[in-house]
């Protein structure tokens, strides 16, 4: 039975910056910036990064039966640790699972998303891509960049697109690239960028898959080209014979180039929209490129994504400050004071010996008197029973505030600190921290809570994350 498509989830964070607040901000020393400042871009928080957009997209994919999983960013927080595992410890998935890392190039998602599709392993795989690109500031690429997760379920049951044919150019053409150990892309010329990258390569990449797959470029209904560049994905579907209502939106305008996710991005957001028997081109752009030819198949009428593309772009919040998006991507230092200083070292054995706890966020349940509490400990709060706990996971489960604090005093890389008594439905309390809380829409006793995996802290020294759990309102969610 031929692998395919099972299913997608997409996440997009719930920070929006408007591109005119960042044109504002540098038209004394670029006023040329204005001519960019359309739309808006999605940006990660300070506690936000590559793996825990990951784990938010993959929450909204089926997991049963996933036996091995694929991350995919030019931006992961580790160079020499797994990052895929990561998140599929977040995710509660098993040991046993096979993992993998794609980097290197902004079309490392699809070479992701292609080999899962072309392997012949038993289950299913689970492919994630995310990118949260750091640019320079006044430069074209902050206008550009954006930030988002998609991941994908590819397996045998329930196809909901067939992969029909693939073309692949593995092509030394340097359009930007960035050196180990360095923050930011080098770019060059646009239109050289444009007229011989893309003009040439991906066209030539795009007749291949069609003939491997015997079809005429107006058989194509969703044609999926992820590229910064203006204009560029209409001129090619031109110039192959593609039809030009065929073209996705880029999507650019709502939430700003996602990087090695962006070609997943936008190819679920064809998935949504694609009919039974529907053709849909994706290509990916980067030292070559990748080409996939898919069609939707009579399962797409019955799907309905549990994150889709278009509900994680509609949510979010405009964030009024620029300089506090310059401070949570270390552009910008401010001086905290002495309630900064001190030490964040992570104990890395402690971590590993209540990893089930902090990672996938497992209360223990009494087999005496079902009393639920996080974190677990050696008795029962309850009844005093020492019998084992039962593992309760409460990552899915839904909180409610019991009792809230806004601390402006103690150091937070986005003040105020909000924190709470959290109640969940299961009879857990868990003392929490509250997350992307909307001033316009304040916290009180009762707000439904859903859970989000975060950065807890960061140990700048050693350069290390904590990960854990927070809680943050339904109505703001970012996807």
């Amino acid at each position: 039975m031929d692998r395919g498509i099972t299913s997608f989830g997409a996440y997009v964070p719930s920070l929006r910056l408007e591109r005119n607040a960042i044109a504002a901000a540098h038209a004394w020393s670029f006023p040329s910036l204005q001519g960019q400042a359309k739309g808006q871009r999605a940006v990660a928080s300070w506690d936000e990064d590559t793996v825990t957009m990951s784990v938010e997209a993959a929450r909204g994919v089926a997991l049963d039966g996933v036996s091995a999983l694929s991350f995919a960013s030019t931006t992961p927080p580790f160079a020499d640790l797994q990052n895929a595992t990561l998140i599929a410890s977040a995710l509660g998935l098993p040991a046993t699972l096979a993992t993998a890392d794609f980097a290197g190039s902004l079309r490392a998602g699809t070479s992701a998303l292609l080999n899962a599709l072309q392997s012949n392993a038993a289950g299913n795989t689970l492919v994630v891509a995310a990118d949260a690109r750091h640019a320079k500031p006044g430069s074209l690429q902050e206008m550009q960049y954006g930030a988002a997760a998609v991941a994908i379920g590819v397996g045998t049951g329930n196809v909901i697109a067939r992969l029909v044919a693939t073309a692949s150019r593995a092509d030394a053409f340097i359009d930007h690239f960035r050196a180990t150990g360095e923050k930011y892309d080098y770019f060059w010329e646009e239109r050289w960028v444009r007229d011989e990258g893309y003009g040439k390569l991906v066209p030539a990449a795009v007749e291949a898959a069609l003939a491997q797959a015997q079809l005429s470029p107006e058989a194509i209904r969703h044609f999926c080209l992820p590229t910064p560049l203006s204009g560029v994905a209409a001129t090619i579907a031109k110039k192959v014979g593609i039809a030009a209502e065929a073209v996705v939106d880029s999507l650019a305008a709502r939430c700003g180039d996602t990087g090695a996710a962006h070609g997943l991005l936008m190819l679920a957001a064809a998935l949504e929209r694609a009919e039974p028997s529907d053709k849909i081109l994706a290509v990916s752009f980067g030292a070559g490129c990748d080409v996939m030819v898919f069609e939707a198949t009579a399962a797409i009428t019955a799907y309905r994504p549990r994150l889709s593309v278009a509900a994680a772009l509609s949510g979010g919040r405009t964030e009024a400050h620029y300089t506090k998006l310059l401070s949570f991507h270390d552009e910008l230092h401010l001086d905290w004071g002495m309630r900064a200083e001190g030490g964040e070292k992570i104990p890395l054995t402690q971590q590993y010996r209540a990893r089930d706890q902090l990672a996938h966020f497992v209360a223990g349940e009494c087999p005496s008197c079902g009393a639920v509490q996080f974190p677990q400990l050696a008795s029962c709060v309850n009844c005093g029973g020492f019998e084992p706990l039962k593992p309760r996971p409460l990552a899915d489960e839904i909180g409610r505030v019991t009792s809230h604090t806004a601390d402006w005093l103690q150091y937070y890389p986005a003040p105020p600190l909000v924190f709470g008594l959290v109640q969940f439905d299961n009879g857990a309390r868990v003392m929490m921290e509250i997350v992307d809380v909307d001033p316009a829409q304040p916290i009180d006793v009762g707000t439904p809570l859903r859970m989000v995996y975060r950065v807890k802290s960061r140990d700048n020294e050693r350069h290390n994350h904590r990960y854990f759990w927070k809680a943050t309102p339904m109505a703001t969610q970012g996807a």
